[in-house]
């Protein structure tokens, strides 16, 4: 009889007791995030190359992880990368995201790099306007392009406005938060803020110009060495791989993540597009690891076919 008492008692404690790790604290683990040669899409033709990234997936609400299907449901936290974009990517992105507002003062803006300097021809409250700028870094990690020329209308206008005492900044107000301010005549761009979701935050340290992109090397803010994640397996190249906390997708819900997504292509860059993701999923194949984590073979974006219409899907 004691015996049964005691049993029934330390079962009933152990129903009772709180897990060590609740549920919700699991959902709320950032997801752990490593990247190299990925061509990652902001939109069909927007695109970020992405030498290397080292992050997290961050969870915006403690009660849910992060979900591919919603871009909201994370922030991308970079501690360490390298991401490039080309001037035309760069004139698309803020032609349909950063001036996209109704009342924008700046439209049809075109970017192009000539001998270092960024070139920047467009139209500012209806009249045409061309800069030619240097590009530097602020301490802030803001890009600062700094304009050696100016003109309106064809017409050099630097030397008036200095004349007359006008700045860019007086003539042109443009909406807060949308990644770009101006100061006297500096264009300032905020990088991270720039993009459309997923947000993504982290600290740009240097900043390169070739030919053909703009580079931007993001470093810790305390400049120290974020170390690498031991990816599955070692020969990959083109890869991207999440570890530790939950992630789902679809209908999945991975816990302590070990996802590894590799190109099935490794001859060029990964090309991922996250909106188009299960269409790359469903066109490639998966294994799964002997410690329980799953290797996703995908296809290249551009070499995947769209699914099928899903027509008929809910009749019985």
């Amino acid at each position: 009889m004691l015996l049964d008492t005691v049993g029934k008692y330390f079962l009933a404690a152990a129903w009772l007791a709180p897990p060590s790790t609740t549920l919700a604290q699991q959902e709320a683990q950032n997801v752990a995030v490593q990247m190299r040669h990925v061509d990652f899409h902001v939109d069909s033709t927007i695109v970020l190359h992405i030498d290397y990234l080292r992050g997290e997936l961050e969870p915006t609400s403690p009660q849910h992880s992060p979900y591919f299907d919603d871009k909201h449901s994370f922030t991308l936290g970079i501690d360490s990368a390298r991401i490039g974009i080309t001037p035309k990517g760069l004139s698309d992105l803020l032609n349909r995201y950063t001036f996209a507002y109704p009342g924008s003062p700046i439209r049809r803006l075109a970017i192009s790099i000539e001998k270092g300097r960024i070139k920047q021809q467009g139209t500012m409250r209806g009249i045409s306007f061309t800069t030619l700028s240097d590009l530097s870094l602020t301490p802030d990690g803001e890009l600062r392009l700094h304009p050696k020329s100016i003109k309106a209308a064809g017409i050099g206008v630097g030397g008036l406005m200095k004349l007359f005492g006008l700045h860019l900044d007086k003539l042109v107000k443009l909406r807060g938060n949308s990644g770009v301010r101006i100061e006297k005549n500096d264009f300032f761009l905020s990088p991270a803020d720039l993009l459309p979701p997923p947000t993504v935050k982290g600290r740009v340290g240097a900043v390169e110009v070739s030919d053909s992109e703009i580079v931007q090397v993001f470093q810790p803010p305390d400049s120290g060495v974020v170390r690498a994640l031991v990816v599955p397996d070692p020969k990959a190249h083109n890869y991207m791989f999440y570890r530790g906390g939950v992630l789902r997708f679809g209908k999945l819900t991975m816990h302590d993540t070990d996802l590894l997504i590799l190109d099935a292509e490794p001859e060029d860059p990964f090309d991922f597009f996250l909106d188009q993701y299960n269409a790359q999923l469903v066109a490639g194949y998966s294994k799964n690891t002997p410690d329980h984590g799953l290797i996703v073979m995908m296809p290249d974006y551009k070499r995947t076919p769209p699914l099928p219409g899903k027509a008929g899907a809910n009749s019985r």
